[in-house]
């Protein structure tokens, strides 16, 4: 699969779409588990879920250089 195809394209969107649903979902959650619970329960569920987001974008981010960079999975620097 080429980098910045209609694929690889597609790929990317259908990941982000999943993700955003997830976030939303663990989202509206939070509040009921709050109040179930401890607030602290929800406080560590929010850390968590910042830690998702955060490891997400850094896959796309990574994901977006590789393809500018080269498909070697490195920089392709001379020797």
């Amino acid at each position: 699969m080429s980098c910045f195809s209609l694929v690889w394209l597609e790929q990317m969107l259908i990941w982000l779409v999943i993700a955003s649903a997830i976030v939303a979902c663990i989202r509206l959650l939070i509040p009921w588990v709050t109040s179930v619970t401890f607030p602290i329960v929800g406080q560590i569920l929010e850390i968590i879920l910042w830690a998702v987001i955060a490891i997400i974008a850094i896959y796309i981010i990574f994901a977006l250089l590789n393809c500018l960079v080269g498909m070697g999975g490195g920089l392709h620097l001379p020797r």
